[in-house]
């Protein structure tokens, strides 16, 4: 009876709290989960609501495109491998050279929207689906192909889970990613139907290898037109036999395997559970992630209702270390950018920097994706994330950062083209962001740079920018520019 009862008290506490103005701590706690570290702005913007109204204004902002105009060559026809095979020698390596610099202007661009978007939410949300229905570049090879599933992922970010399932296992860059474009009768290939079921919906354990088969024959004929990068069904080579998957039977096709998966419990409790470590805590709590995926399902996958549920636990507004969360590069460059209200002046340097983090975007490892949590920081990527943040926070860095630009524009000189691209990266990469900490330091409170700030001061400074205490405290009468380089510096400006 006690433990019901303290179980009972601790529900009504949060209760209690939800039904109450965030005021600024709980507002840039929320912030932080649902989007990227807020601004001063952004705080003041949510701190007068209460928790349910500030995530109804959350979903109430949520975009299905993105703000920041594409790449001009998004549009272009792709090259097929017909017309790479009949290039020459010269006019292939002018090809590839394009390539390259395709794919860098696509993680700047969508590095941009995030920085720049007015919806934080949907970028998370989207970036949280690049994560799961995994496709990198170096496999898919088109960046219009890429350029076309992010925007799929976008426009269904905070929709309906089917409708998304089903446009993903049509997405020309998956089929290609996963193989299913040679997916064909009396020779399937496995490896999307197992991804399907393992990765996307139902999670491990809950199929059987013989599932897995015969799902795959089902998928039989859905491939991609190398000439146009869109997606056709080979009528010719599609498997229409009897097929037996998860106990059900039928001359089942690929849109009714994604149906049957959709009437699994275990897929909403599968898709909960991920949300849940994306957004509340590390470990799921199973009695609520049951209770959140029972709706979920009732809703007809509505993921909004999922998201809606996961944004009003109470341990995302909660100071408690035991469920801190770690950032993802992404998290921690835009949320750095848009906390101080800075310029992200070279995004393909932002880009560069992430991959060095640990998370090149539109290019996740292996198909498991980016394992998150933890397992972003080690000694390496520990160390490009403090480089990151401490060249950004460099007292001359707006005077270098500009003498760089300049620089990167200058001819090669004596250096070959592969070290000048290597020069020019680094430099892009040191000098990705131009911050005035000047008008940061005003907008949380400190007067001016050098102002000496007493242990008081540094504390509220610490509380705007951090969800934890930090590790060590600056000295007292320390300038404020120089408490706000060691509060970004601490280990828990790494934490969300």
């Amino acid at each position: 009876m006690h433990r019901v009862g303290l179980v009972a008290a601790l529900w009504l506490s949060a209760a209690v709290a939800l039904a109450q103005p965030l005021g600024a701590e709980r507002a840039k706690l929320l912030l932080t989960r649902a989007g990227f570290a807020p601004s001063a702005d952004e705080i003041a913007r949510f701190a007068p609501l209460d928790a349910h109204a500030a995530v109804e204004r959350l979903l109430a902002e949520v975009r299905t495109t993105a703000q920041t105009p594409a790449p001009g060559w998004v549009d272009e026809p792709i090259v097929s491998p017909r017309a790479l095979r009949a290039m020459s020698d010269e006019q292939r390596k002018a090809e590839r050279q394009r390539a390259i610099r395709q794919s860098l202007e696509l993680r700047a661009w969508w590095l941009r929207e995030m920085v720049d978007t007015s919806s934080a939410l949907t970028e998370r949300m989207t970036l949280f689906w690049h994560n799961h229905f995994v496709s990198a570049q170096p496999k898919v090879r088109w960046a219009q192909l890429m350029y076309r599933q992010n925007a799929l992922l976008r426009r269904h970010a905070l929709g309906n889970f089917g409708a998304l399932l089903h446009a993903v296992a049509r997405d020309p860059a998956m089929l290609i990613y996963l193989d299913s474009a040679t997916n064909r009768r009396g020779a399937p290939n496995e490896n999307f139907a197992r991804e399907l079921m393992e990765l996307f919906t139902l999670g491990e354990g809950r199929y059987s290898e013989s599932d897995v088969r015969e799902a795959a024959r089902a998928f039989t004929g859905w491939s991609v037109d190398p000439d146009s990068g869109t997606f056709v069904f080979r009528r010719a080579v599609h498997d229409d036999g009897e097929k037996t998957v998860l106990g059900r039977s039928g001359r089942f096709d690929g849109d009714a395997v994604l149906d049957l998966l959709l009437e699994h419990p275990a897929t909403a409790r599968f898709i909960v559970a991920k949300l849940w470590r994306e957004f509340v805590s590390p470990q799921p709590d199973a009695e609520r992630v049951e209770q959140i995926a029972q709706r979920f399902r009732a809703s007809g996958y509505e993921i909004r209702v999922a998201v809606r549920e996961l944004l009003l636990q109470p341990e995302v507004t909660a100071r408690d270390q035991d469920n801190a969360l770690v950032k993802s590069p992404a998290e921690l460059v835009v949320g750095f950018v848009r906390q101080a209200r800075a310029e992200l002046a070279h995004p393909i340097g932002g880009a560069i920097a992430l991959a060095a983090m640990g998370q090149n975007l539109f290019a996740p490892p292996n198909v498991r994706g980016w394992p998150g949590g933890e397992a972003w920081i080690n000694t390496q990527t520990l160390l490009a994330r403090k480089q990151f943040l401490a060249n950004a926070l460099a007292r001359d860095a707006v005077s270098k950062g500009i003498a760089a630009m300049a620089s990167m524009t200058e001819p090669a000189g004596e250096t070959s083209p592969a070290s000048d691209m290597k020069r020019r990266g680094a430099l892009a990469q040191a000098h990705a962001v131009r911050l005035d900490p000047a008008a940061w330091l005003k907008a949380i409170g400190a007067v001016a740079v050098e102002q000496p700030l007493d242990a008081a001061a540094a504390a509220r400074l610490a509380d705007a920018l951090l969800v934890l205490p930090p590790t060590s405290t600056p000295h007292s009468q320390a300038l404020a520019f120089d408490v706000l380089r060691a509060t970004v510096l601490d280990p828990v400006y790494q934490l969300k």
